[in-house]
């Protein structure tokens, strides 16, 4: 039986635009300390796997590659998505690659965690229910009432439901209930017991997913044959219908890196230069001054400028979709 840590490294970089485009989403910045979130990803895992898979796309393997070779990975195993078809899929052809018995540590590329005693806890608690047949997800004790991500009810490792992205009235409910957890969207479990509870719950996706990972040429999917699976997020094809889901109650320092608001606070706890007002410019060393606002960003790439209040860091996706349509060029 071996561990994998199974990285999942797709997303087309909307939310951080225009830092992060189509060729180089958010994950391959080299602007945490130098690294990126992705090799911060593999660095912190190795402890606990005894291998790496990474399930990415078409488009950003060469930069996973990149990546691997600059954290001195030289082994691992790689599937090239032909197209995003969501988690569910994503998860499925890491399984279809592994023994059954393997366990599957499954990680986004693109979040930003604290190592240390904590995450090491969690960790090898996962593992341990993982081995026990149990699919295993990771709940992380809330800090504020954020309405920008999902929810784990539970009682100790007893799941209860998962809640949606909720307003911020029912986001401070759960911050005061005290069993309410945010969905890290971080998986363990066998790769045959998912895909046995996949089978059972979403019998299509199994079968196109199946068929797509064994027509795969050199770790390279077939775009027709992927564009055959429903595309469907592991939450609601297996998490919400398992009957063998645990939850692991988790406190290490977690952030999803998925908004210039979580940006914001990352770099001013790392020193970046911020104004009276709370201003902050990323991209330009040229002298800028702020009158008038609060709580506002600038940031400059060499082909665009982006001026947001960090309240608004939600709505940058938007820009991002209305840029794909009237100037393609800004968005690749």
């Amino acid at each position: 039986m071996n561990i994998f840590n199974v990285v999942l490294s797709g997303g087309v970089g909307s939310r951080l635009w225009p830092l992060s485009r189509k060729s180089q989403p958010k994950q391959y910045l080299p602007i945490f300390e130098g690294e990126t979130l992705f090799q911060k990803t593999i660095s912190r895992n190795t402890e606990f796997c005894d291998k790496v898979m990474i399930v990415g796309n078409c488009d950003n393997y060469k930069l996973s590659r990149k990546d691997l070779n600059a954290a001195e990975v030289s082994e691992y195993l790689e599937i090239i998505e032909a197209c995003p078809r969501n988690t569910a899929a994503a998860i499925a052809f890491a399984a279809f690659a592994a023994q059954p018995e393997d366990v599957l540590f499954v990680t986004p590329s693109d979040h930003l965690i604290k190592s240390g005693a904590e995450y090491q806890k969690a960790v090898k608690r996962a593992i341990q229910l993982a081995k026990e047949g149990f699919i295993v997800t990771f709940g992380l004790k809330p800090s504020r009432p954020e309405t920008g991500f999902g929810y784990i009810e539970a009682a100790g490792e007893e799941v209860k439901g998962f809640r949606e992205k909720p307003n911020l009235e029912t986001a401070e409910g759960f911050l005061k209930s005290g069993n309410f957890y945010w969905n890290s969207g971080m998986f363990c479990f066998q790769a045959g017991v998912y895909l046995e509870e996949l089978k059972a719950f979403e019998p299509e996706v199994y079968s196109a997913s199946k068929t797509a990972f064994e027509g795969a040429w050199e770790g390279k999917l077939d775009f027709e044959l992927s564009m055959k699976i429903p595309s469907i997020s592991v939450d609601y094809a297996v998490m919400e219908n398992t009957k063998k889901i645990k939850v692991v109650p988790s406190k290490f320092a977690w952030s999803d890196m998925g908004s210039f608001e979580s940006i914001y606070d990352h770099f001013k706890k790392q020193g970046h230069q911020v104004d009276s007002k709370g201003n902050m410019v990323i991209g330009t060393n040229l002298h800028t001054e702020f009158l008038g606002l609060k709580n506002t960003m600038l940031i400059q790439t060499a082909d665009a400028i982006l001026v947001l209040k960090k309240d608004n860091a939600q709505d940058v996706k938007k820009v991002f979709e209305r840029l794909e349509k009237e100037k393609p060029g800004l968005v690749l």
